[in-house]
C-alpha cells in the first residue's frame, strides 16, 4: 500500500518549520527519521495534506552536558548515543536503550525526538527517559515550554505536543557521584517491539542507601508507567538482594500487561519482576558504591 498525496516541505529555520506547522495544525506530519512515521504513512493509518522535514534544521543534533543537565537535540540519532564517550562514560543507560533499538538501519536515521512524539506505549525511549526524571522542551509560536516526561505521554500515539509545536530538546539531571542506570528489554526477536521494557536510575549514599530511585515500565499499558510502589518500598534502603526483590514484586504488580501474541499477562508479570531485580542490580553496579 502506498501512502495518500501530500505536500513535502524542507524547511531550513526553526522559525520557518513552526509557521508550516502553526498553518496547517493536524493536517501537517513532522518527518525526522521517518522510521516509524513512514509505516504509517504506508499503511494509510496517517494522511496528511503536508510532510514538514526537518532534517536541514540547525542545531538540533547534539549531545552535551551544560551545567546541571545533560542536553540533547532531538534530532540526535540512536547511534549518536552509541558511539558518544560522554554517554558511555556518564549515562550508559542510554548506551543499553540505543543498543537494542530496531537494527543497524533504524540506529542510523531514527532520532530520539521522533521516537518520543511517535509515542509508543512499547516504547524504548519513553521508558528510559520516565526513570531519568527527563524533561522536554517544544517551541512553537509562543516561544518555548517545559514538559515534564510524566505528563508528557497522554494515550497511545498521544503526546502533550501541540500540532504547531516541535519537540526540540531533552534535558535529564546531569549523572553524579553515587548515581547510576540501566535499561533491559525483553524481545522475541532482534528488532522486535518489547515484550516488556524496564528502566532503573538510582542514587546511593555513601551508605550505599537508596536515596533516589525511578523505575520506568514500558509496554505494560497504553503509556509508559513508573512504578511508584517499587520506588517508595526501596527508598531509604540498603541497596541489596532483599531490598530489590521486594521491589521487583510490587513492580510486576503495577501496571495493566494485557495477552497477545508476545505472551500472557502472566508471563509478562513474572518477566518484570526479573527484568527489574536485574535493572536495579545492573544500575547498583554502575553507581560505583
Amino acid at each position: 500500500m502506498q501512502p495518500h498525496s501530500f505536500d513535502y516541505v524542507r524547511p531550513q529555520t526553526l522559525a520557518k518549520a513552526i509557521q508550516i506547522l502553526s498553518e496547517n495544525g493536524n493536517r501537517a506530519k513532522v518527518l525526522a527519521g521517518g522510521q516509524s512515521l513512514i509505516p504509517v504513512l504506508k499503511l494509510r493509518l496517517a494522511n496528511p495534506r503536508v510532510l514538514v522535514d526537518i532534517n536541514d534544521l540547525p542545531g538540533l543534533a547534539f549531545i552535551e552536558e551544560r551545567g546541571d543537565r545533560l542536553r540533547i537535540g532531538a534530532l540526535s540519532r540512536h547511534r549518536d548515543f552509541e558511539q558518544s564517550k560522554l554517554i558511555r562514560g556518564k549515562y550508559p543507560i542510554f548506551s543499553d536503550v540505543a543498543s537494542v533499538l530496531g537494527d543497524p538501519q533504524v540506529r542510523n536515521l531514527g532520532t530520539i525526538g521522533g521516537a518520543l512524539a511517535h509515542a509508543d506505549p512499547a516504547s524504548d525511549w519513553g521508558t528510559a527517559l520516565l526513570a531519568l526524571e527527563a524533561e522536554l522542551i517544544a517551541r512553537g509560536p509562543n516561544g518555548a515550554r517545559t514538559i515534564p516526561i510524566d505528563r508528557f505521554f497522554k494515550d497511545p500515539f498521544t503526546t502533550a505536543l501541540r500540532s504547531s509545536e516541535l519537540l526540540t530538546e531533552i534535558r535529564v539531571p546531569k549523572s553524579e557521584p553515587g548515581d547510576g542506570g540501566a535499561y533491559l528489554k525483553l524481545k522475541r526477536k532482534t528488532g522486535d517491539f518489547a515484550t516488556i521494557g524496564v528502566a532503573v536510575q538510582l542514587g546511593l549514599d555513601a551508605k550505599r542507601n537508596v536515596a533516589g530511585v525511578r523505575i520506568g515500565l514500558g509496554a505494560v499499558g497504553p503509556t509508559p508507567i513508573r512504578a511508584t510502589g517499587a520506588e517508595k518500598a526501596l527508598l531509604g534502603r540498603k541497596a541489596g538482594p532483599t531490598p530489590f526483590a521486594d521491589a521487583a514484586k510490587l513492580a510486576s504488580e503495577e501496571g495493566h500487561p494485557s495477552s497477545d501474541l508476545r505472551g500472557s499477562e502472566e508471563y509478562k508479570r513474572a518477566m518484570i519482576e526479573v527484568f527489574t531485580r536485574r535493572a536495579l542490580e545492573t544500575a547498583t553496579a554502575r553507581a560505583g558504591r
